[in-house]
């Protein structure tokens, strides 16, 4: 059978690991070698090296010998230790719950729920979390719970603190802030505990903040971006996983470059979501590697 094959079969039980640390001669060869002599077949593995920190990068994906997925993780993840890597196991057929946060513009809402209804994300959409009402109906007409949470500077901190246990009471693991005109705080981010990702529209760390296309209106910008990143306690500085760019002119006016950019926003959102959901993604450093 060949690997295509194998690593397109959705019901075959696999395990992915992503690791990274010092790099150090034979490390390939010692993950293979661990692999193999436990009876595992290696579907797909990736490796990088940054030459100017000496770290080491992998993603490898593999399908078990006779350990169950729980055993084999928790081995694997003993034998990194060993040799001294940082390592994250998962397996691709895990579906984890999602919350997508939202307030008025529905473009990248729409997006990431009409990808998910269509089977293009291993995920469960569980929640949508907003502080307006604007797109309750389309939310309910996808059956996707919808939770109201009108927020002031006064109100935040209690607000957030609900937003969480609304969270907690789905299970969600990751957060998509789908154009959420909101910022998260802090202790937000510390009482989640998951990861976040957020699509600024922008080309990072060009226009951070508000109205970066009328910065960019008043700059003259021959180029507009989007970014999508992780969320950190820093507002707009967490490690960048996707950006994209499109050329415009003198002649383009405010509504063009946004309308340029909500195109650029759910791309880059897209693709984001689709490398964490495939577990692709490895960050260090406020830097992330990608792995195709």
């Amino acid at each position: 059978m060949s690997e295509n094959t194998l690593s397109g079969n959705a019901n075959i039980e696999s395990i992915i690991a992503l690791l990274h640390g010092p790099d150090q001669p034979g490390l390939v060869a010692r993950v293979a070698n661990w692999i193999w002599e436990r009876g595992g077949n290696i579907l797909h593995a990736d490796q990088h090296r940054d030459g100017e920190a000496i770290v080491f990068f992998q993603r490898v994906e593999w399908i078990p010998g006779s350990a169950s997925l729980e055993e084999e993780s928790a081995a694997f993840e003993a034998f990194a230790q060993e040799i001294g890597m940082h390592v994250k196991t998962s397996t691709p057929n895990a579906k984890p719950k999602v919350g997508l946060f939202a307030s008025k513009y529905g473009h990248c809402f729409h997006d990431i729920v009409l990808r998910w209804r269509s089977g293009e994300y291993p995920c469960d959409i569980a929640c949508v979390i907003s502080n307006h009402r604007d797109l309750e109906d389309d939310a309910r007409h996808y059956g996707i719970p919808y939770h109201y949470f009108p927020m002031t500077k006064e109100n935040k901190a209690s607000v957030e603190k609900e937003e969480i246990e609304c969270l907690r009471s789905y299970g969600v693991k990751l957060g998509i802030l789908a154009r959420y005109m909101q910022i998260l705080s802090a202790d937000f981010l510390k009482g989640f505990g998951y990861p976040v990702i957020n699509v600024h529209h922008s080309f990072l760390p060009a226009f951070a903040g508000a109205r970066p296309y009328q910065q960019a209106y008043e700059r003259g910008v021959k180029l507009i971006g989007a970014t999508a990143h992780y969320v950190t306690p820093i507002l707009d500085q967490g490690p960048i996983i996707n950006q994209a760019v499109a050329a415009v002119h003198h002649r383009h006016t405010i509504r063009d470059l946004m309308r340029k950019g909500q195109d650029l926003e759910k791309m880059v959102l897209a693709q984001a979501v689709r490398w964490h959901l495939e577990n692709r993604i490895l960050t260090y450093a406020n830097k992330t590697v990608v792995f195709d």
